[in-house]
């Protein structure tokens, strides 16, 4: 609404290419009577200092949309006289929720959050989200389980995977993945790579992009069932038919202490609980105990993410550099992913600290999430960061390399000892099976 001397209320979205420009594409494009003043950006580096362009932001802004960084916050506020700043990113506390409140209000603005019916986009095709409450729960391997469910059901299926646009914004506005080439094409990062490949190499279609509107104008052309594979743990961005979330064991009570995942949860069709094979009993219970005073009317999975190594490599005796999940590591703050668990059953003597040969941006990721500790995340935002990490590899004394990350990363950077892949897929141990609920879902 506008104010109430008429004038356009003006906003700012605190974002991280994502989420943001979503909810200003849905919420706020078309709007005469706000005026977006500027994205801020933190969490991904090197997406302050450009410009949401004006291919996409619309006959209202004739000179694109600023993204700043988030530290000008108060700045930003100050200049331009915003009266409310809304958050629009995933996957951060509470308390980090609220300290960016409170930063707004005391700077003078209002502080907001956009909920699903401002920022769920229908479908006329069925619509199966595959959601979590923290990164690295195990949305990727339960989000290729749900294809393949669909598949067999004679499906064709439209995988729509949340958004990662850190390059030429009106170029990446709708983006559609069939084959490695086209993944050469968009000149996919690291952390692209990650959630697209796995989708390639199973036969599916994935899309993604910036205007979501427009992506799924062009996924339900050629789909019979969209499945929404989201990001961090944020909402889905389309109104689901079955909304999936996946708690992890190994977190218990970050289900109800960052945002969004509680809503995730609360919301869900179907809570899957993953890593059975690797949590403790008491977590497993305390998990259900919150999932049942929370969503009592979801059904509950229990499943497991076994982890094998390509071609059985022996590790016994070895000093190995583990490579887990960047995402998962870093905002995700796990200490530890499926690429330990794998060198430790195969008997490495020693997991490799790779701080001491960090290179260029890889120290900068070391410094800036401490929590991570001797492990090494896969960052490749850019080609130099592709670098370092390559460098940071090479560098160290380990003798083997796990690589246990969704691709295989030997394909993208030049290693130079022996490196060998981990993988895992979704095991469900319980019944009802996600195949059982879904084939009653959607009338399969």
């Amino acid at each position: 609404m506008t104010n109430s001397n008429g004038t356009r209320r003006k906003v700012i979205i605190l974002g991280a290419a994502g989420r943001d420009f979503h909810n200003f594409n849905v919420r706020y494009r078309d709007d005469e009577a706000t005026e977006v003043i500027a994205f801020t950006a933190t969490q991904i580096p090197g997406i302050d200092g450009r410009r949401y362009p004006v291919e996409l932001a619309g006959r209202l802004y004739p000179g694109g949309i600023p993204i700043r960084i988030e530290d000008d916050l108060e700045d930003l506020i100050a200049e331009s006289g915003a009266d409310e700043v809304t958050f629009a990113y995933s996957d951060v506390s509470y308390a980090t929720v609220m300290h960016l409140a409170s930063r707004a209000i005391a700077a003078g603005a209002d502080f907001s959050l956009l909920g699903g019916n401002s920022t769920m986009i229908a479908s006329d095709k069925p619509v199966v989200a595959v959601c979590a409450v923290r990164t690295g729960a195990g949305k990727s391997q339960t989000t290729r389980a749900v294809a393949e469910i669909l598949k067999a059901a004679g499906k064709q299926v439209a995988v729509i995977r949340h958004p990662m646009p850190y390059g030429n914004l009106v170029a990446q506005a709708v983006q559609r993945f069939e084959t490695y080439d086209d993944l050469e094409k968009h000149d996919c990062t690291i952390e692209e790579r990650e959630e697209y490949e796995p989708h390639l190499d199973r036969g599916s279609i994935v899309y993604a992009g910036v205007d979501y509107g427009e992506i799924l104008r062009s996924a339900e052309k050629e789909a019979d069932v969209i499945l929404w594979d989201g990001g961090n743990n944020d909402i889905p961005f389309y109104v689901p038919d079955v909304h999936i979330t996946v708690t992890d064991p190994l977190r218990v009570g970050h289900e109800t202490s960052y945002h969004p995942g509680e809503v995730n949860l609360r919301m869900a069709d179907v809570v899957v609980i993953n890593k059975m094979d690797s949590a403790k009993s008491e977590d497993v219970a305390a998990l259900k105990k919150t999932i049942s005073e929370l969503n009592d009317e979801a059904v509950v999975i229990e499943a497991e993410s076994p982890v094998t190594i390509e071609g059985g490599a022996d590790l016994k005796g070895k000093r190995v550099l583990v490579v887990e999940d960047g995402p998962t590591l870093t905002h995700g703050e796990m200490t530890y992913g499926a690429g330990v668990v794998a060198a430790k059953r195969a008997g490495a003597a020693s997991l490799v600290d790779a701080r001491p040969w960090a290179a260029g941006s890889i120290k900068d990721v070391y410094a800036k999430y401490p929590h991570i500790g001797e492990l090494l995340p896969a960052m490749g935002y850019s080609e130099q960061q592709r670098k370092d990490l390559a460098q940071t590899i090479n560098a160290s004394d380990a003798d083997a390399v796990l690589i246990a990350t969704p691709i295989d990363l030997r394909k993208i950077v030049d290693l130079e000892k022996p490196a060998y892949r981990a993988s895992y897929d979704l095991k469900v141990i319980s019944s009802p099976s996600l195949a059982d609920v879904l084939k009653e879902r959607l009338s399969l």
